[in-house]
């Protein structure tokens, strides 16, 4: 069995996973410290609700793509590729996004979500308030890792595996943090987790550019008057840069987890090749300059301090 289409959706939901642990760990703290612990049923009745809303988002996904290729049969394998290429496109910017965003926010990230307890205990519905700040902070998380999934539809259950054992990965770097008092050095992890990050979505650049491509050819097969594509090899991606094919295919040991990790493909193509080199270079140095001036806020034994 081939697990390596699990690895990357196992990365992004470990990542994203331990964000959301963090800001649930923060907010059962903070509870704890204001007296408020009888508000924890709501913190976990928020984590319940986030999961099931992004179960819910992803089933909601699969019917659109379901129904929207029963309505245009004709079309169908055309529609397929473009909504491979679309849900890619968002899944890069959103993924991207949160790379920067929290990497930047890191230092204040204690601070902010104490602010919003403060906010919520302090209203006439506190347990709402505590149930909606934990429900949408673990549904954001849950929305990003279903949208990379969405995009990689040929992956199968594969994908859905990653993700549960990223999801129960970071539950256990929560408790260790949390419950446990376990030394972690978060900075690390997460510069680590950024890097394999910031490689995969940029994998996944080119992949959206292969499925738009793929949706050309097969536009111009259906209606050769178009003259849609210069070659049968390619429609808009341009000449071949390499065709590794026989030496290193991309569906086999070791090239498929090369491709898993780093975006290999087998076949590349000169914009492919630009788009990826591009995005690594662009947002990897925004990344990059990012980090080096972030610090979450620690305990001497280096773990995040909940009081």
């Amino acid at each position: 069995m081939d697990f390596s289409p699990a690895i990357p959706t196992f990365v992004i939901t470990l990542r994203e996973g331990v964000e959301a642990a963090l800001v649930v760990g923060i907010v059962l703290a903070y509870l704890q410290k204001a007296d408020r612990s009888h508000l924890n049923r709501s913190v976990y009745a928020g984590i319940g609700a986030g999961l099931v809303g992004s179960v819910l988002v992803g089933a909601l996904f699969t019917g659109i793509i379901r129904w929207l290729e029963a309505a245009n049969q004709d079309y169908a394998p055309i529609l397929k590729q473009l909504l491979e290429g679309g849900f890619g496109l968002v899944a890069i910017v959103l993924l991207s996004w949160m790379l920067v965003w929290m990497t930047r926010q890191a230092r204040a990230l204690k601070g902010e979500v104490e602010g919003a307890v403060t906010a919520a205990i302090s209203g006439e519905s506190a347990a709402w308030g505590v149930f909606s700040l934990v429900a949408i902070a673990v549904l954001r998380e849950g929305f990003e890792t279903v949208l990379f999934i969405a995009a990689q539809f040929q992956t199968g259950w594969m994908s859905a595996i990653g993700a549960v054992a990223g999801l129960i990965g970071a539950t256990f770097i929560g408790f260790l943090l949390f419950k446990l008092g376990v030394k972690i050095n978060l900075r690390q992890f997460f510069q680590v987790m950024g890097v394999l990050l910031l490689l995969i979505v940029s994998g996944l650049v080119v992949s959206a550019l292969r499925h738009f491509d793929r949706a050309a050819l097969l536009f111009s097969q259906m209606h050769p008057e178009s003259n849609l594509c210069g070659s049968e090899a390619s429609c808009i991606l341009g000449s071949k840069v390499w065709d590794f094919t026989e030496v290193l295919p991309d569906r086999q040991f070791p090239g498929i987890l090369l491709k898993a990790f780093f975006g290999y493909t087998q076949t590349l193509y000169l914009w492919q090749a630009i788009a990826y080199v591009t995005f690594l270079l662009t947002i990897g140095s925004i990344y990059f300059q990012s980090i080096t001036s972030w610090k979450l806020p620690t305990r001497k034994t280096g773990a995040i301090d909940p009081s």
